[in-house]
């Protein structure tokens, strides 16, 4: 139902995953008999988690890592990766300076140019380990240096902006990408994003996506929300993008899986994610505390380095254990953001959801009171949920 901003103009509810709670049904299951698999093209994955294509999160060794665990990891082909032929000493600079500093310092390394055959090297880095070579390119990007990533022959291209749409109007010496033209070209699954809305989710499967990524503004670094004003909350977003690739599903026979992507910190969020429709997530600073990150304590968002207007900043959100506790334990925390699998799989058993598809069916509730209800303890004392 619409509710009256003022005269001429009404606005639609909204929900973000703090204000929603899922609901037991009549049926309960062992854990151990969940099924978390996800495929997106030709890979399959157990766990439905994949870490965001940012610096301080994904490297040649997290991604080899998060392969090895059963899950996937993302590299940004225009990041410090491919800036540098050695990125340590850069990623050191980035986490030693303050807070004054940093976006000058941000916008000045990111300033370095792109050099192709470092894309062409860290994609046979990875598949010289055995894992899976994810890599992530803005449309911009895509134009320039698709041809380099087909013949690395990496295994899943994700195209990104903070939206990407089938519609974009560009000055008239700029020719836009052409998404559906992109997609059929290239050899290996393409994965679209980011959008919010049903109608540009089930415009971006019509062009050939292999993956939609749901999600505008909620990540932990991300400020294109307090800068643009722009985002809808994760719960509805997710929920609207779902519905329309289940309709496309319907009219086609292909379904295109949907990745909730952003405002993920813990088990909870990601069996919420799922319930409201997700197949799996894409999560930046849960990963970006572990040991093994390339971030060493910190996470920043993708658009912080932008030289006219940075929509991202760096936090620090510390080292909790290592890739391999915060994703399949044993959690060491009590504050859900180690064993995200376990989490996901103990809820499914709570729920009596056998696989994903049934855990995207179980009852939801709004509960603005969940996180607070009986906590005040927790809270007082910044303990478990009141950290």
């Amino acid at each position: 139902m619409d509710i009256s901003i003022g005269r001429g103009k009404t606005a639609r509810r909204a929900y973000g995953f703090d204000e929603i709670a899922l609901v037991p049904g009549q049926r309960t299951l062992d854990p151990s008999l969940a099924d978390t698999r996800f495929t997106i093209g030709n890979i399959e994955r157990e766990i439905p988690i994949i870490a965001s294509a940012m610096d301080g999160v994904v490297d040649v060794n997290m991604a080899a890592l998060l392969s090895e665990l059963g899950a996937m990891g993302v590299l940004n082909l225009e990041g410090i990766q491919t800036r540098y032929e050695d990125p340590k000493p850069i990623l050191d600079r980035i986490v030693s300076v303050g807070k004054e500093e940093f976006v000058g310092l941000m916008q000045e390394l990111y300033a370095e140019p792109i050099k192709p055959e470092l894309i062409a090297q860290r994609i046979k880095e990875i598949k010289d380990r055995g894992a899976i070579a994810a890599v992530s390119l803005t449309p911009a990007g895509a134009q320039k240096y698709g041809k380099i990533v087909a013949e690395a022959k990496a295994d899943l291209l994700c195209i990104q902006a903070t939206v990407v749409s089938t519609d974009h109007l560009s000055p008239g010496a700029i020719a836009p990408l052409d998404l559906a033209q992109f997609c059929q070209e290239m050899p290996m699954p393409v994965m679209l994003g980011n959008c919010v809305t049903y109608e540009v989710a089930l415009k971006l499967m019509q062009a050939g996506a292999a993956g939609i990524l749901v999600g505008i503004g909620p990540g932990a670094a991300c400020t294109s929300r307090g800068v643009l004003g722009v985002g809808v909350p994760q719960a509805t977003a997710v929920a609207d993008c779902a519905a329309a690739r289940d309709d496309y599903y319907r009219e086609t026979g292909k379904y295109i899986p949907t990745i909730a992507d952003g405002g993920i910190v813990t088990g909870g969020d990601i069996c919420k994610c799922i319930a409201c429709g997700a197949d799996a997530v894409m999560i930046g600073s849960p990963i970006a505390r572990a040991k093994e990150a390339p971030g060493v304590d910190y996470h920043w968002g993708m658009a912080t380095p932008s030289p006219v207007l940075p929509r991202g900043t760096r936090i620090n959100v510390g080292t909790t254990g290592t890739i391999k506790e915060i994703l399949v334990g044993p959690a060491k925390l009590d504050d859900g953001t180690h064993n995200l699998l376990g989490a996901l799989k103990t809820s499914m058993g709570t729920l009596g959801a056998k696989d994903i598809k049934e855990m995207q069916q179980v009852e939801v509730v709004i509960a603005p009171s969940l996180l607070t209800e009986g906590k005040v303890y927790q809270k007082a004392q910044q303990l478990g949920m009141g950290k």
